[in-house]
């Protein structure tokens, strides 16, 4: 708060001096929720700190006793109600990185978070996982080794993978939107973790982008996760991947089938299919034909890259 006061000084300072127009030191201010956390009480009404609770068979009890402890609802950290987590506790047993992407990955920026610790271990698990993926990574080409004039299969199905999630990435980065950035980095580790056997190159490119995206938000990892694929600079110096539009775009797209407006199932066509094709495909489905009783349809109406509407 005092820099801000500092900084609102500052800029009446400058404006009488006619060298700032706005009244206020930001055009648009990102306002953050809190990090809350639940409460605990004695009988007698004095507050507990989380320290000094230990839960058993789903009930809560000062640690190292059978005093039960009356457990309250989340509500934001403060130290009047000593519902409050100390970092360094959570740095010794998890590193700041597990801090970080647990604030960032469990909820939106603007809303409250709720702290838990089976979250930070979930976040905590993810950081070994990233570890695991980059270290166990056997007979990796040489850093710049140029990926494969074509590849297809399971290569292919990474290398849009990687796109996508380059394209993900920077977008929800961009727009503050970090718990989807997030979700995407996991996505990413799920696709190179279930790849199997693919080109060392497409698999080193795999898992350069998922240290680089992840370098905003884990940066300790990213450094060493870096080096261990042999880079000797830092990850923080390294430019930002860019997308291929051409991976990003898959070649074919889903599409859900409708009768008489209710939902009964979906399709995979090719992006350019056309009409008399998807409506092959939808009329094929066993749920459309159900519903259609072994009557022909009325009339069957394409939106195309949406949907399918049958009117029987």
């Amino acid at each position: 708060m005092l820099h801000l006061l500092y900084a609102r000084f500052f800029t009446r300072a400058m404006k009488k001096a006619g060298d700032v127009t706005m009244d206020e030191p930001f055009a648009g201010l990102f306002t953050q929720g809190m990090v809350c956390h639940e409460t605990y009480r004695q009988n007698s009404g004095e507050w507990l700190l989380p320290e000094d609770i230990e839960k058993r068979n789903g009930q809560a009890f000062q640690r190292g006793t059978n005093t039960p402890v009356v457990v309250g609802p989340s509500e934001k950290m403060s130290k009047s109600k000593k519902n409050v987590i100390a970092p360094e506790h959570i740095i010794d047993a998890f590193g700041a990185d597990t801090i970080r992407w647990f604030m960032l990955s469990d909820t939106p920026p603007e809303r409250d978070i709720e702290w838990t610790q089976e979250g930070a271990e979930g976040c905590w698990r993810f950081v070994q996982r990233i570890h695991r993926l980059v270290t166990d990574a056997a007979s990796l080409p040489a850093i710049g080794t140029p990926l494969p004039a074509r590849v297809d299969g399971a290569a292919l199905e990474l290398r849009r993978a990687c796109h996508r999630a380059i394209a993900a990435v920077t977008d929800d980065l961009n727009g503050l939107r970090f718990n989807r950035a997030v979700a995407a980095i996991y996505t990413l580790a799920n696709a190179i973790g279930t790849a199997g056997a693919v080109d060392g190159a497409v698999r080193r490119e795999a898992l350069e982008t998922l240290v680089l995206l992840s370098s905003p938000m884990m940066p300790h990892l990213a450094e060493t996760a870096w080096e261990a694929l042999g880079h000797e600079t830092l990850v923080a110096t390294a430019h930002w991947p860019a997308a291929d539009k051409g991976l990003v775009i898959s070649d074919t797209i889903k599409i859900g089938v409708q009768v008489n407006g209710k939902l009964r199932g979906e399709i995979e066509i090719p992006r350019e299919a056309q009409e008399d094709i998807v409506k092959t495909m939808a009329l094929s489905l066993d749920s459309v034909n159900r519903a259609l009783d072994g009557k022909p349809p009325r009339r069957v109406i394409v939106v195309p890259g949406r949907i399918v509407n049958v009117v029987a």
